[in-house]
């Protein structure tokens, strides 16, 4: 797996920028994307892929340990899908 600091790094060293840059570049995007999603927006990045905001309904759940019911609450999370892109270079 690469870390957020694997991937500065190799960034600061293809663009040229300083890792503290390039760190808060990504900062950046971070919040952007999460202000996006937040708003209800889709984040479509070419050649990468989109995140979208996926809406859980709220249901009955069990809980496992005394299979009693249990009211789980309405939920969102976001939701990645690979570019057609991406996944043709993956499948190389």
């Amino acid at each position: 797996m690469t870390t957020k600091a694997e991937l500065i790094e190799q960034i600061s060293a293809d663009t040229g920028h300083t890792k503290a840059e390039t760190g808060r570049f990504f900062e950046a995007l971070r919040l952007a994307v999460t202000n996006s999603l937040k708003k209800g927006e889709d984040v479509s990045i070419t050649g990468l892929g989109t995140l979208s905001v996926k809406y859980r309904s709220p249901r009955k759940g069990r809980n496992p340990k005394t299979g009693e019911p249990v009211e789980v609450a309405q939920s969102q999370s976001a939701r990645f899908s690979v570019s057609s892109n991406l996944k043709a270079s993956l499948n190389q």
